[in-house]
């Protein structure tokens, strides 16, 4: 007991030698802890967390170190780091034209920007060049369809096509097949479809009397309903909209040469009224999604156009001249033959087509050649180029024909530098070329 009681009296005296501490009161801005310091030093080093550190800064140093030596073409010329990013095998060039020895086909390309072309290249530094698109062609296995996709492939785009095939040929692309750059697409432009892509020429409707009036109701669906679709594609995706409208909107013009400022003078409900009213109706289209949903679009106007890939029998004046001569037929002349077209190559249209989309003008814009030939005249070149002897037989004229029909394309020439290149007589020999060689593997698949 003694023991007990000397010990708790001990307890009691060190307890009243011990200050009482007491809890300060709640600080917002509470100091730090003076060993915080040395704890955080202490933790760095454990499990070699400074050694990581260290590492990754300098792996990132090294990376911003090689970079502008990585993006340089060549170590031995400096001062011409773009001409070095191509090798010997490779041509580029702001104009080029790959014309075939016998003249069989013609591909001409021009572009005011840098391009790519097929080939190894090197490396591009970054900032050179444009940018790579992604773009729709409707109608795009078709005649000029087919040769405004070489030219977007050429220069680097991604291409994706949307064909029926009503009047387009897979042969028209078969040369693309397995390029990566390239999409094939069965697609009826009538019925709705979504993609992300930032251009869009639509091309897609049949161009040649033959054609549209062989279903007048599709005809007209096509450049009603498809341009609903094609325009409702680029309000989503906020992509441009070219459309390939046609001279036919002028109708029998009354005024000659054409210009874009006439209104024209068509018959709303003659057999060809399915192709130019539905035409007439689609460049409304463009200009009310234009105005009401801000959609940028560019209107073309093309004129009679021919060259390779053509079908053999659209009906089409030139095309039908050829292919009858080749064939030792007579020249179908319609009427008195004195009524005058115009006649651009096809690679002229091309160019027109690219330097429209890629411009800041809405349009429209007239595309031709103005050369004027009647009928007569043209026949007399078909015949120098390939038959002297050909004949020609009259027919009575078809309804609605044009008598008049050529372009005034000041426009075009003052505000997308543009103007066609080849004459007639220059571009037909290309053309024959092409007819020959398809005629020629008709005849042999009908054993002739």
């Amino acid at each position: 007991m003694k023991q007990l009681h000397k010990q708790s009296s001990m307890n009691h005296r060190r307890d009243e030698e011990t200050p009482s501490t007491q809890t300060p009161p709640y600080s917002p801005k509470s100091l730090k802890h003076p060993k915080s310091i040395p704890r955080s030093i202490n933790y760095l080093f454990k499990e070699q967390r400074l050694l990581f550190i260290l590492i990754g800064i300098l792996i990132g140093s090294t990376f911003f170190i090689l970079q502008p030596s990585l993006s340089r073409l060549g170590p031995t010329d400096a001062r011409s780091p773009i001409r070095r990013s191509f090798s010997k095998d490779n041509i580029v060039s702001s104009d080029v034209s790959v014309v075939s020895d016998n003249h069989d086909s013609l591909a001409s390309f021009s572009s005011g920007t840098n391009r790519a072309v097929y080939g190894k290249v090197g490396r591009v530094p970054v900032g050179i060049g444009r940018r790579r698109m992604r773009v729709v062609v409707t109608g795009g296995a078709g005649f000029v369809g087919s040769h405004l996709v070489d030219k977007l492939i050429a220069r680097g785009d991604e291409v994706i096509v949307l064909d029926n095939f009503f009047t387009g040929r897979k042969d028209n692309l078969v040369h693309l097949f397995g390029n990566p750059m390239f999409e094939l697409i069965r697609h009826d432009v009538v019925e709705p479809i979504l993609l992300e892509v930032d251009q869009i020429y639509h091309l897609a409707c049949p161009a040649s009397p033959v054609h549209y009036k062989y279903n007048p109701v599709k005809t007209i669906k096509t450049n009603v309903m498809g341009t609903l679709n094609m325009l409702g594609l680029a309000k989503r995706v906020g992509a441009r909209f070219l459309l390939t409208s046609t001279s036919e909107v002028y109708g029998d013009p009354l005024q000659h040469p054409q210009k874009e400022t006439y209104w024209g003078n068509v018959n709303p409900i003659g057999e060809r009224s399915c192709y130019d009213e539905g035409k007439r109706t689609a460049e409304t289209l463009a200009m009310d999604y234009h105005r009401g949903a801000g959609v940028e679009v560019r209107i073309a106007r093309i004129f009679n156009t021919y060259g390779p890939r053509m079908c053999l029998d659209d009906g089409r004046v030139v095309s039908n001249f050829v292919a009858q001569t080749i064939r030792k037929l007579p020249m179908t002349v319609y009427g008195d033959g004195k009524q005058t077209r115009s006649f651009q190559y096809v690679s002229d249209l091309v160019d027109g087509l690219v330097a429209l989309m890629d411009g800041e003008h809405i349009g429209p814009f007239n595309l031709g050649n103005p050369g004027e030939f009647t009928m007569l005249e043209l026949s007399e070149v078909v015949k120098e180029t390939i038959d002297p002897s050909a004949t020609i037989e009259f027919r009575p004229n078809t309804a609605d024909d044009p008598h008049m029909r050529k372009p005034d394309i000041s426009k075009a020439k003052e505000l997308l530098n543009w103007e066609p290149k080849i004459s007639l007589r220059e571009g037909l020999p290309l053309m024959v070329g092409d007819f020959r060689q398809r005629i020629l593997n008709e005849d042999e698949g009908k054993g002739a």
